[in-house]
């Protein structure tokens, strides 16, 4: 399995994200890498460090998710890597809900996303995104995994 942080989707993965897909909300697994300290396409300088630029990016794309119906459900920091190999972890997980895969092309093109997007991708060394759905109730026993 090759794994690739990136910060900007490929042409191919955007093309899939606007093709119809599944009704119903969506929740986006965001595995994310941090700068060391934040750097801003304009050039300008900044004290921030890359985690900390994401956060004002998180906060403002909060807000958002909010008034579409949708909304952060988790974040973590990570600690450890508990089974599996990679060359290097990333710095925290998150899961935000989004009432429909329209809902976060909306957000993604509303003149509130794009005045805080610069932050995202000042704070980001790279991310994985995974888009999840609902898995209809089928559970493993009382472990709390789904089998879908």
């Amino acid at each position: 399995m090759k794994v690739e942080n990136k910060v900007t989707p490929s042409e191919e993965q955007i093309k899939g994200f606007f093709e119809p897909g599944p009704a119903g909300p969506i929740y986006m697994l965001n595995l994310l890498k941090f700068r060391e300290k934040a750097e801003y396409a304009d050039g300008h300088e900044s004290e921030l460090s890359g985690a900390e630029a994401y956060a004002l990016y998180a906060a403002g794309v909060s807000k958002i998710l909010i008034k579409l119906g949708g909304g952060g459900m988790f974040s973590a920091q990570v600690e450890r890597l508990m089974l599996g190999e990679v060359e290097e972890l990333w710095d925290m997980v998150a899961i935000a809900m989004y009432p429909s895969r329209q809902a976060m092309i909306d957000m993604m093109q509303s003149t509130e996303y794009q005045a805080i997007h610069h932050h995202r991708d000042a704070g980001l060394a790279g991310q994985l995104n995974i888009e999840t759905t609902d898995a209809g109730g089928l559970w493993l026993g009382d472990t709390g995994f789904s089998a879908t």
